[in-house]
């Protein structure tokens, strides 16, 4: 009798601790955060003295002699895989970089399938492309006539005498020899702008609301505008009424850049060149309004009707004269 209640309690015991058991299996299924709050009670358990000490010994470990939880040999040798590595990728960087170099030159473009149309622009250039100034207030076009005299001071008949030399009129001026040989510039001198030279007139016309304004052509390496014939200019009102822009004169000639100042050679042989200019000498706007101005490249081969772009072979510029 002893025996088998003594074998059903054990029994009994066995089920209460199989019961249990499952009891927190259950408990674990249903709440998944309790062994990690449990893992975060322990670990908000440690001290401040706790946690700087075990930031001690992974800096520094005296035992195992480690820092970092590395020793002195796997230092020694992930820094050097570490510098032959990157050694070899600036040794392949550089190599690349003096290939590439070899194959291009500094005088002129390697690849130069599509010659583009040259864009222009416009002197003086100060505030956008709005020249607006009245007649009797000085203080409006004195910045005007002051960055043409700027502007101009390179095309002084005597710094192209002595830099620049004379050349035969109606042609292109083309030079041969190595590429890296000096090229000659031919001589533009401001004088050739005549009423627009700041010479007779030091204001440019801006004293009797009649400005000049100055347009030149982009550089472009090896370029010849016109195909044998020169490039001309002729201005208009961009928009409006037409009879607002009632006379221009051009110089020097017609409106023309002459052939022979191209090809240009780029900066590094054609040091002394100095781009030609074409002065529009605007003698009857009307005056206290707006005047929305186009003036544009014509030849063979210029581009002037892009509305995508307007610097290529043209700019539009407004012009407001009051009295």
């Amino acid at each position: 009798m002893d025996r088998s209640t003594s074998t059903r309690g054990m029994e009994g015991q066995h089920n209460s601790s199989s019961q249990e058991a499952e009891n927190k299996h259950e408990e674990k299924v249903q709440d998944p955060d309790r062994g990690k709050d449990e893992t975060k009670a322990e670990m908000g358990s440690k001290t401040w003295a706790d946690l700087a000490g075990e930031m001690k010994i992974f800096l520094w470990n005296p035992e195992e002699r480690t820092c970092l939880g590395r020793t002195a040999k796997s230092w020694g040798l992930i820094l050097l895989f570490y510098f032959v590595f990157y050694t070899c990728l600036a040794g392949m960087f550089a190599f690349c970089m003096y290939v590439m170099l070899l194959t291009l030159s500094p005088y002129t473009p390697r690849f130069r399938d599509r010659v583009s149309p040259p864009g222009v622009m416009i002197r003086p250039y100060l505030n956008g492309f709005t020249i607006a100034f009245n007649v009797s207030q000085p203080n409006t076009w004195q910045p005007y006539v002051d960055s043409m005299h700027h502007f101009l001071a390179a095309y002084d008949d005597k710094v192209q005498e002595e830099k620049n030399i004379e050349c035969v009129s109606g042609q292109y001026f083309i030079q041969g020899g190595d590429d890296s040989e000096e090229k000659k510039a031919c001589q533009f001198k401001r004088s050739l702008l005549q009423n627009c030279s700041g010479i007779e007139d030091p204001t440019f016309g801006y004293s009797k609301g009649q400005p000049c304004i100055l347009l030149k052509m982009n550089r472009i390496i090896g370029y010849r505008p016109g195909a044998g014939v020169p490039v001309s200019v002729d201005c208009k009102v961009q928009k409006g009424n037409e009879s607002h822009l009632r006379s221009v004169d051009f110089y020097p000639g017609n409106g023309t850049f002459d052939l022979m100042y191209y090809p240009y050679y780029g900066k590094f042989t054609h040091v002394n060149y100095t781009s030609p200019l074409v002065a529009m000498h605007f003698t009857d706007v009307e005056k206290n309004h707006l005047v929305p101005i186009q003036c544009s490249l014509n030849g063979k081969g210029i581009i002037n009707d892009l509305n995508s772009d307007r610097f290529l072979g043209r700019i539009i510029f407004t012009l407001r004269i009051g009295k």
